[in-house]
């Protein structure tokens, strides 16, 4: 399963969160309470991003974080990438020569266009998109039954 760090999850919360009220300046503390991490977590997630440059620091009695952008500039591509580095489904598909198998392998070029695929759907998808709610009801007796049917 292709999986996000919680640390890259709670990135794209608190992007998320600040992008609701874009013109706002908001503390560690206050980000921290609103999505329900710890200060040192939000602090340091804060910190990567605005060294990502897409996080403004304010400093002073009234500093904090604010947006470098309008939500609808800020992919979450962009984002991930703060977070983690260049998106990467497979070791090859992230950075050339990163896998001794590279030269002879038959799949490289499908996972390369997989990596695409997935790249230019976070970078379509901006921060006010995802900040709109939207409301999908779980079908929780569906959802149940397919979890049967797997093995494990």
């Amino acid at each position: 399963m292709l999986r996000l760090s919680k640390l890259t999850d709670y990135g794209t919360v608190i992007m998320t969160h600040m992008a609701r009220q874009p013109a706002c300046v908001y503390s560690a503390a206050e980000v921290a309470t609103a999505i329900g991490v710890t200060v040192p977590t939000a602090s340091k997630i804060l910190k990567t991003l605005a060294r990502a440059n897409l996080l403004q620091s304010l400093r002073g009695a009234h500093g904090g974080y604010l947006l470098s952008r309008p939500p609808d500039e800020i992919s979450i591509a962009e984002v991930v990438d703060a977070m983690e580095g260049p998106l990467g489904v497979t070791e090859c598909s992230a950075a050339a020569g990163l896998c001794a198998q590279e030269g002879s392998c038959s799949l490289r070029a499908n996972w390369q266009h997989v990596n695409q695929v997935i790249r230019n759907v976070l970078s379509d998808l901006t921060l006010a998109d995802m900040a709109q709610p939207v409301f999908q009801p779980v079908d929780v007796v569906a959802l149940r039954a397919r979890q049967q049917r797997v093995p494990g």
